[in-house]
């Protein structure tokens, strides 16, 4: 483990403090391992470390989000109901037809066989992310899509089936998402699809067939025959997200930062008399290298601040709309740099941050929570958890309002901070026309 430099300099003197940087020099040129983000703006040390914003992201009252998306999958509630104007439920008009009756008769080929043969359906459904372990079927896992393939095993064609059979294989039918959710993650309005060769299979059935698999948990919302053409993920010309983050007692406010710029410069001072002791280049490495491992104990971390302003969120994520940006690191599990494959490059349309408080089914008062809602032609891995944790620590650290923009040009994935629990994340629907602005549930100008 490399010393931790920070320490070197505040636990040493002397000669002592000589022998420390020569160590710490040595250990720099045999291994050059960050643990944690340099920061280097004036909000540094009030910003909190991976642990710190592990800690405060978790330790939520999650139960009473999971309990409002169990009634909005079933229909019990609806985003309308969390006690604001500006929270609109989705237009089913915004989505036009995707096709009509010329559009699915139409095929190329003179006889109408091979692919142009077949029926493919559009599945818009909702589900309770907590119930399952994410949408990607999985061995031995309870996931969406191995749910939904299941029960559309009986509307396969008897070739499908034959060779299924053939190869020990299960009846199941092929289900195309417009987006992989996570385990915890809900969907209200995920669009699938399904494509078969018989020619007797109603849309009515399939609903009726998925809708018996996981009662309470699953439910269809609509299934339609469309276009041989359609991909319910290629197609998509936008996703949007709501992220809803359970609120404490007073604690959308702005932090106090003038008590921590006292708690700031004191350990300035602290530290130049014995970095001013160190010469060249010397003194250059020490500098640049000051960074704090998350396992560390902060000297000053019960003076960081614990509230924030989710005005200020507002004002961060507001940054990002109208720009194609790469977001390679605001996202996890994927390659931060691709010489293959899609870009990390994404268009975010609408980034927008409110109060808004649950609804309560006996009448009572519910909890204050924050929306966020995010709308972009596409979204990496964990992308909008990682934003929603980086827009929050940010924002009470007290950093400027360009300060997820110049997160884009950080070299090292540990300058955001750690995602934010699934429990709070929603995929609220996909669009295939062009995106209205006048559509969004948060319009806050």
């Amino acid at each position: 483990m490399i010393p931790n430099p920070r320490a070197i300099l505040l636990s040493s003197s002397g000669a002592g403090f000589g022998f420390g940087i020569k160590c710490l020099m040595e250990n720099r040129a045999q291994k050059k391992d960050y643990l944690h983000y340099n920061h280097t703006d004036r909000c540094r040390n009030a910003r909190w470390t991976s642990r710190e914003s592990y800690q405060f992201m978790y330790e939520r009252p999650w139960q009473e989000v999971l309990d409002f998306y169990s009634h909005a999958v079933n229909g019990r509630l609806s985003l309308s109901s969390l006690g604001t104007e500006t929270v609109r439920d989705h237009d089913d008009t915004e989505i036009q037809p995707v096709c009509n009756t010329a559009e699915l008769n139409r095929a190329p080929g003179k006889d109408g066989t091979g692919r142009w043969a077949r029926a493919t359906f559009k599945i818009v459904l909702s589900y309770h992310g907590n119930s399952f372990d994410g949408w990607q079927k999985q061995p031995e896992l309870n996931t969406v899509q191995g749910v939904v393939e299941k029960s559309l095993g009986k509307f396969v064609d008897e070739k499908k089936a034959q060779q299924l059979k053939d190869r020990c294989l299960p009846i199941e039918g092929c289900a195309v998402v417009a987006g992989r959710t996570d385990k915890g993650v809900t969907a209200l309005r995920q669009v699938c699809s399904f494509y078969t060769w018989r020619t007797d299979v109603k849309p009515q059935d399939i609903e009726g067939s998925i809708n018996n698999a996981a009662p309470g948990k699953l439910r269809v919302l609509s299934v339609s025959q469309v276009s041989r053409m359609f991909h319910p993920n290629f197609s998509a010309k936008w996703r949007r997200y709501l992220y809803i983050f359970p609120l404490k007692d007073g604690e959308n406010m702005e932090p106090n930062f003038a008590i921590w710029e006292d708690v700031e410069n004191i350990r300035e001072e602290e530290h130049r008399d014995k970095i001013e002791a160190l010469h060249g280049e010397c003194k250059d490495e020490i500098l640049n290298n000051l960074v704090l491992s998350q396992d560390d104990e902060e000297p000053a971390s019960a003076n960081k601040p614990q509230t924030f302003s989710i005005m200020r969120v507002n004002q961060l994520l507001r940054k990002l709309e109208g720009k194609l940006l790469s977001y390679k690191m605001f996202a996890r599990d994927t390659k931060a740099s691709r010489n293959e494959g899609p870009p990390t490059e994404c268009f975010v349309y609408h980034a927008r941050a409110m109060e808004a408080r649950l609804p309560c089914l006996d009448q009572g008062v519910g909890r204050s929570v924050m929306c966020v809602e995010l709308v972009a032609n596409r979204f990496l891995r964990k992308m909008v958890r990682v934003l929603v944790a980086t827009a929050i620590r940010e924002a009470a650290a007290g950093a400027g309002e360009d300060a997820l923009l110049k997160l884009m040009d950080a070299t090292c994935r540990r300058a955001t901070a750690p995602p934010a629990p699934p429990d709070g994340l929603s995929l609220v629907d996909v669009g295939y026309t062009e995106f209205d602005p006048q559509n969004c549930f948060i319009l806050n100008d």
